[in-house]
């Protein structure tokens, strides 16, 4: 990775264009041109080129432009007007162009001859298409270098470095004295260049004018990234106190005194002319807080401000300054960065430190106002002179001796924020320190002559260690005392200097402490600096620094290494150059001892993956520079390679060698330090091939007949070798590619005699097995790994045809001589089959995947290959006779992969190779299951890999070859049968894996899981169980991540016997038990149930884990954690709420579908709080063509048939199965309202329909329920979210039934609501006050004058006398709802509060009356006090009296959840209860009759504003129409008025 330096110029914007060209046809027509041969490459090209560049980002206008240039350059050479040499001309630049554009879009390599001419391969010696593959490659790397010289820089051991350099215009301020402008970039922040005007409005030095000039430099990216980058300039006024001092004799002149900033962002300025305006600080202003205020200021300032023009120049400072010398010349200023650059090459030498005066506080003490100080700073030796020319303000300032800093009029506590370089020689860094004077200055001259300093501060730049002063804050001593004693440095260094140190001494600082020589410190006083190290030569470490003067004290040298792991990175990469120059110097100076080798090269390594980390891997262009130019340790190698080889030696013995790890990944950069001995071997080599292929190529162009002998003779003598050198050598060595081209031009010139004197010159017949062996090996490695690159096209298809020739001469060796039973060789015959089939099926030979232009020009020039071999092949494997058997199952696999391309003549050919081999094993065993096995395989992973179609599945048929054998014929068709099956299967599972669709994939999962299951296949069907895992784990699916992962555990048993290899799909690397497996997956199963709140099923594991760990392997610890687990689910199933989801049904009807959607209907399971409206946005969203039904009702043919998409969802409610053990008991809410969404296979949706004669008064006699049911295939939730309906079933019931229905549900909401009320006293009463009241308050009770004139009448009883028994059950409810409804009301005289008493009492008196009618016509129930005790807790009314309700399980359907807990009671509508429509009790509260006044207005807005206003709860529709409807009639009561009620 690069690392850039950046620096900037302000200049005129740019103009872009954008320029479109034709889009070019891409369906090409196979023509023969008239034109000359060029031009008609010129045309292929742009075909070829159009299709690519439309497709293209970064290349698109240079593509465009070269296109531009081919089609001018086309229609030149057609005119056929040009001279001979412009013609040739312009044919180098075509061919040129051509080649450079293949280049970059990563097309085919062109070779061609002298003149431009494409090379024929045919007529092209391998050696001379070697060649020319070299040269043309080597022709473009250059071009490319050309084109891109910036790039190349990029690259190179050099830094880029992004210099903005700025070039002032003008600076107009009314200040009417000398200034000095402080202009830097913020933030990063540079050196100030410093730029002293005079009062008359020009520099001071008056050839600068005109001539301002600065270039900062040193900006990395990480500087340019930022979203804004300020040049600010600070203004600083030389001359009195106060402007407004009119008399300029009495008043102090010289005094630097803060005027103003200006400001504004360059990033958007980059080449153009930038201005900022001043912000004037008033008189006590520091110049650093005025930042912000310019920043953010946009406004004028009466012609005032600073012109610049800014540019970004790119490259180093030598570069730039050669780039643009009429910009940057050997007279522009340098500001460079306050602080180090990106990377710090070798050879860069730098020893800057900048002081920056941040703050004091000072006392007045004797003075009656603040003082105004000015700071004094000097560079002293230990003497206490001051080192001259020591100081430098900023970039282009003279250096000074002594500084003064900026002074604030009467501040106590100025802040400076003023930087300044000091620069001295290094060897006089440990001798000197920095000595600050703090003086008063007066504004009248008078008083300031005697002014004396004081107080002083000091620091020392290096400490005792010889480390230099840490970056960052210092609070520094003040010492006060006489002014002379503040100038002697044997006074005050041995004083304090740090504050800290002080401190330290004593807890509390005195006034002032005991005088030393004259001076004492001061405990009022404080002032602060801060200091940054820029230098390549002085460390802040005392270990690294240690090591770089390691010949200072030797005897520390082994304790240094050691401490050099243990320095901060940063401080090492900044002394690279010296640290690693120390490091070989040590090696080399101890070259007779191996004493310090391994720490060396433990250091070594340390640095090399310092530069490895992300943090510092810009620093890998300084270490390959530092390699490369300075590493001079030319005896280093021997020792670097004998700690490694140490290191490899103990690590393959087993034995622990900790460093080792990080050596392998240092292992790139290690070798590049050892100097190879092996590269004499190598230069010898590469003479002996190039002298080889010389003769080859000389060869080549000879007469046949002239050169038999001697290709006879090379091949004799050569060719075993050079296969062997192929063999051996590596196939990213330097060499590679020239043998294998010199072994492909020996085969090549080899004719067929040849190859049979070859063949007859073996002595033995194991030795021309041996060869056969190795050239098979050594063809198919070269096949999977092309040492050629990739866009060689040509030279890998001369090589694949030398290879096809080769393979098949060697086949008819094999047929003559190791065919035959007591010859045979069926290693030899596998190698043979397994090169064939990777010959068939490498990259380079599969046209289909090839563009129109390249997929012709292979079939004119080499033909299809696949064919020929593929023929081969099925030769090669019907004469194998009784020898067949020995390749299966182990030919399957390869034969299925060839047979898979897509080459219809190919599959035709190769296909029936299946029946034979599975007549074969039929006719071995009586059946061919090792062959079924092992296709059903090897298709899975082919298929998944990418190979496998359509068209495939219709030509595996192989009835055709099993009619002559009838005994087998039936289980052929079985197997075809079965693998068309899969096939189908594998295709749609492969077509959904790119889908964002993770529903389909899981689908197409599940199907593949199910044929496997089906199938027996144990091992591939644990693989797609741990595939459907992780995408459920992907959607937060942990439920059914937990049963997939379920499915596994029911192929182990709780043995401890060894599991075998098929079900360890787990990722496990170790064998295991059953028992041992099991177990895990049981935790992890449990885990995932327990996520997604499904504790019966994991209180189910924990039991069968517990009987294991206590009756089975009696691990009572075990146990103990398994049952607090336990404990932990039972509590967790009956406090906290699990909201139950919804089911929706959905239909895909439509051919437009996948197979395994088509027309099919499933059952999905909702998320928690998932509502109809977003689940069915969500499915339209994976089927954006798909429309969506608006009936719920089953379509026709007409749009099952249809072509396009068709989804048809809707609500659907879960049925609740039977479950005998809470047959007639006590069972509570949490644990039945579980099961009414769990576990469930059955569902129905209900909607009401009209029939018969309808009564407008009364709905309910004429009102008929159309249920349609559905039953899935398995039980939700299961595997999936989903599953397919298998049963569909409609029923009609009756207005009766539907009606007894009605008020069962209606009863056991009451249930519910009480159980609640009565288990957790918190709960809010108002859900309860809304439900009781909407019942028992004679409004609602037309809901039974409407079923009493529907039902409950003699003309119904002698027209349905079938329907006694049903009359008799709804009388029963309606009579057992009033034990309910009372033992509610005294739930809610107990919990009302005093505000709604009245409403109580108004619902109590309407229960009365309510109680008295109902008792008298249907008769009493009661049931026992429902406040009796059990173990401290009230009784469950539900859990009491379930088995005395004549309510239905299977009716239970309730959405009425837990009301929301709140701190206050507050009026809530019952989640699920339609909202109740009462009659009001009148002001006296004594009657309830329907014609009663309504409640006073405000009474009920504040019910109704309460209702809707707590959190947490709302209105939740019903579950199905008909019940919206039934369950309104009974709460809300009938549309018409009736007696006894009102609408």
């Amino acid at each position: 990775m690069q690392t850039c330096q950046h620096f900037i110029l302000l200049a005129s914007g740019s103009q872009f264009h954008t320029v479109f060209s034709p889009t070019l046809n891409r369906n090409i027509e196979n023509i023969i041109p008239a034109e000359i041969p060029l031009a008609q490459e010129v045309t292929t090209t742009l075909w070829e080129w159009g299709s690519i560049w439309k497709q293209l980002y970064e290349r698109f206008l240079q593509v465009q432009s070269m296109m531009y240039d081919l089609m001018e350059w086309r229609s030149q050479l057609l005119s056929g007007t040009l001279p001979k040499d412009e013609l040739k001309e312009l044919k180098q630049k075509v061919t040129s162009k051509i080649d450079y554009g293949n280049k970059i879009l990563e097309l085919d390599l062109i070779v061609r001859d002298e003149d431009g001419n494409i090379l024929d391969p045919d007529t092209t010696s391998v050696i001379s298409l070697f060649h020319a593959h070299e040269e043309a490659t080597g022709k473009i790397t250059e071009r490319i270098k050309e084109e891109m010289v910036s790039f190349v820089k990029q690259l190179s051991y050099s830094r880029e470095e992004k210099r903005r350099k700025a070039v002032q215009k003008n600076f107009v301020c009314r200040i009417g004295e000398d200034a000095e402008l402080f202009m830097s970039l913020y933030d990063p922040n540079n050196e100030n260049y410093v730029v002293r005007w005079s009062s008359r409005g020009f520099p001071k030095e008056i050839e600068m004018l005109n001539n301002l000039k600065v270039v900062f430099t040193d900006l990395g990216n990480k500087d340019l990234n930022r979203d804004k980058i300020y040049l600010i300039c600070q203004i600083v006024r030389v001359g009195k106190m106060d402007l407004k001092d009119s008399n300029s004799k009495k008043c102090t002149l010289g005094l630097r005194r803060p005027f103003g900033v200006a400001g504004n962002d360059t990033l958007h300025a980059i080449n153009f002319y930038w201005s900022a305006h001043f912000i004037v600080t008033a008189e006590n202003d520091f110049l650093h807080s005025l930042l912000g205020k310019v920043t953010a200021s946009k406004g004028d300032s009466g012609g005032q401000g600073l012109w610049v023009t800014m540019k970004m120049l790119v490259g180093d400072i030598i570069q730039i300054r050669k780039d643009y010398p009429h910009l940057v010349d050997r007279t522009t200023v340098v500001a460079r960065k306050l602080g180090f650059p990106e990377i710090i090459m070798p050879g860069d030498v730098r020893n800057d430190i900048y002081i920056t005066l941040l703050q004091g506080d000072f006392d007045k003490y004797n003075k009656t106002t603040q003082r105004n100080v000015e700071v004094i700073m000097c560079v002293c030796t230990e003497d206490g002179k001051t080192l001259p020319n020591a100081i430098c303000v900023g970039a282009g300032d003279k250096p000074m001796s002594e500084y003064r800093s900026v002074v604030y009029y009467q501040v106590k506590q100025p802040r400076w924020m003023e930087t300044v370089k000091v620069a001295v020689p290094i060897e006089d860094m440990q001798k000197i320190h920095l000595r600050f004077m703090f003086r008063h200055r007066s504004s009248l001259e008078s008083k300031d002559r005697g002014e004396k300093n004081f107080a002083m501060s000091y620091v020392k730049l290096m400490k005792e260690d010889g480390t230099t002063l840490h970056d960052g804050c210092h609070d520094l001593v003040v010492l006060k005392g006489d002014s002379k004693k503040m100038e002697d440095a044997s006074a005050y260094l041995t004083l304090p200097s740090y504050r800290h140190h002080v401190e330290n001494k004593t807890t509390t600082l005195s006034r002032s402490s005991s005088s030393v020589g004259g001076l004492s410190v001061s405990s009022r006083d404080v002032f602060s600096i801060s200091t940054l190290v820029c230098s390549t030569k002085l460390t802040q470490n005392v270990g690294l620094l240690g090591l770089l003067k390691w010949r200072k004290k030797p005897q520390l040298l082994q304790e240094n290494l050691e401490k050099l792991k243990i320095v901060d990175g940063e401080e090492v990469v900044k002394f690279l150059q010296d640290t690693l120059d120390a490091l070989f110097n040590i090696m080399m100076e101890h070259s007779q001892s191996n004493e310090y080798d391994i720490l060396v090269f433990d250091a070594l390594i340390y640095i090399i993956g310092l530069i490895a980390d992300r943090k510092f891997q810009h620093f890998n262009t300084v270490l390959e520079a530092y390699i490369q130019q300075h590493f001079s340790a030319t005896l280093a190698y021997k020792k670097l390679m004998t700690v490694l080889k140490t290191y490899l030696d103990t690590s393959s013995r087993g034995e622990q060698c900790e460093p080792i790890l990080r050596t392998l990944k240092a292992l790139e950069y290690v070798f590049k330090f050892i100097k190879d001995e092996m590269q004499h071997q190598v230069q010898e080599k590469k003479y002996c091939v190039e002298l080889l292929n010389s003769i080859l190529e000389v060869l080549s162009c000879q007469d046949a007949a002239f050169t038999y002998h001697h290709i006879q003779e090379i091949m004799v003598q050569l060719l075993r070798t050079v296969n062997r050198t192929v063999i051996t050598m590596g196939r990213d060595h330097v060499l590679i590619s020239h043998f294998v081209a010199c072994m492909t031009a020996i085969l090549n010139q080899m004719g067929d005699q040849h190859y049979s004197f070859y063949i007859e010159t073996f002595q033995t017949s194991s030795e021309l097995v041996d060869f056969l062996m190795e050239t098979f090996i050594m063809f198919k490695d070269l096949i999977g790994k092309n040492v050629y690159p990739v866009d060689w096209m040509a030279m890998s298809m001369v090589q694949n045809r030398v290879f096809l020739r080769a393979i098949n001469k060697f086949a008819e060796t094999m047929n003559q001589k190791f065919l035959e039973h007591t010859n045979f060789e069926f290693q030899l015959w596998n190698n043979y089959f397994h090169l064939a089939v990777a010959f068939i099926t490498q990259d380079s030979l599969q046209l289909e995947q090839f563009s129109h232009a390249k997929y012709n020009k292979i079939l004119n020039k080499y033909g299809d290959m696949r064919r020929l071999i593929g023929f081969s092949i099925r030769d090669m494997w019907y004469k194998l006779g009784q020898n067949k058997i020995c390749f299966i199952p182990g030919m399957v696999g390869p034969i299925l992969e060839m047979t898979l391309i897509p080459e219809a003549e190919l599959r035709k050919a190769t296909i029936p190779i299946f029946f034979d081999m599975m007549l074969c094993e039929y006719q071995r065993s009586g059946d061919f299951k090792k062959f079924e096995n092992e296709i059903i395989l090897k298709l899975d992973h082919e298929v998944e890999g990418g190979r496998g179609d359509e068209q495939y599945m219709q030509l595996l048929d192989l009835m055709e070859c099993a009619a002559e054998h009838p005994t087998i014929s039936k289980s052929v068709q079985n197997f075809v049968n079965l693998v068309k099956g899969l096939l189908e299967k594998l295709l749609d599972y492969r077509g959904v894996m790119t889908d964002e669709s993770k529903d389909n994939r899981m689908s197409c999962t599940v199907n593949l899981l199910n044929f496997y299951k089906d199938n027996n296949r144990e091992e591939m069907y644990i693989r797609y169980l741990y595939k459907l895992r992780d995408l459920h784990l992907d959607c937060d699916n942990y439920t059914e991540a937990a049963y997939t992962l379920l499915l596994h555990t029911w192929l182990l048993k709780w043995s401890d016997e060894q599991c075998a290899s098929q079900v360890m799909q787990t990722g496990q690397q170790h064998p295991q038990t059953h028992r041992q497996l099991k177990e895990t997956l049981y935790e992890t199963i449990i885990g995932y149930f327990d996520k997604g709140k499904m504790w019966e099923e994991a209180i189910s594991l924990c039991k069968e884990l517990a009987e294991q760990y206590e009756m089975e392997i009696f691990d009572y610890e075990l146990l103990s954690q398994n049952l607090i687990q336990q404990a932990k689910f039972y509590e967790s199933i009956m406090k906290i709420l699990r909201p139950k989801p919804d089911y929706f049904a959905v239909g895909y009807y439509g051919q437009g579908f996948p197979s395994f959607l088509r027309n099919k209907v499933f059952i999905y399971r909702g998320k928690e709080y998932e509502r109809r409206e977003d689940f069915q946005m969500q499915l339209m969203s994976q089927f954006p063509n798909a429309e969506k039904m608006n009936t719920t009702s089953a379509p026709g043919d007409e749009v099952k048939n249809a072509p396009g998409q068709y989804i048809q969802c809707f609500t659907v409610q879960p049925v609740l199965d039977e479950h005998p053990r809470f047959k007639n008991k006590p069972v509570p809410d949490q644990i039945i309202n579980f099961y009414k969404s769990n576990y469930v296979q059955k569902f129905h949706y209900s909607r009401p329909v009209r029939r018969g004669t309808v009564d407008p008064e009364n709905e309910f006699a004429s009102m008929w329920i159309e249920r349609t049911s559905f039953m899935t295939a398995y039980k939700l939730p299961g595997i999936l979210r989903w599953f397919e309906v298998v049963h569909m079933s409609q029923t009609t019931i009756s207005p009766l039934e539907n009606a007894i229905e009605t008020m069962s549900t209606a009863n056991e909401k009451i249930l519910m609501m009480i159980n609640q009320y009565q288990s957790d006293e918190s709960l809010p009463i108002n859900p309860l006050s809304m439900l009781l009241n909407g019942i028992v308050d004679p409004a609602v009770m037309g809901g039974f004058a409407k079923y009493e004139k529907a039902f409950f009448t003699e003309d119904y009883t002698r027209d349905h006398p079938e329907d006694q028994d049903k009359l008799s059950r709804l009388k029963d409810l309606i009579a057992w709802q009033i034990p309910f409804l009372g033992a509610g009301i005294k739930i809610h005289e107990k919990r009302v509060s005093e505000n709604l008493r009245p409403f109580h009492d108004r619902m109590e008196e309407c229960f009365k009356n309510l109680k008295v009618k109902v008792e008298k016509e249907y008769g009493v129930r009661e049931m026992p006090d429902f406040e009796d005790r059990r173990v401290g807790r009230p009784r469950s009314m539900l859990r009491s009296y379930r088995q005395m309700s004549i309510i239905s399980m299977a009716s239970m359907n309730s959405d009425c959840s837990t009301p929301s807990k709140t701190t206050s009671e507050r009026s809530v509508l019952a989640p699920g209860c339609p909202a109740p429509r009462p009659l009001w009790p009148s002001p006296d509260n004594t009657t309830c009759s329907p014609s009663a006044p309504g409640p006073p207005l405000p009474c009920l807005l504040a019910l109704l504003f309460e209702s809707l206003s707590l959190p947490g709860t709302s209105l939740n529709p019903l579950q199905s129409p008909h019940e919206a409807a039934m369950l309104s009639a009974i709460v809300r009561g009938p549309r018409a008025p009736e007696a006894g009620g009102c609408s």
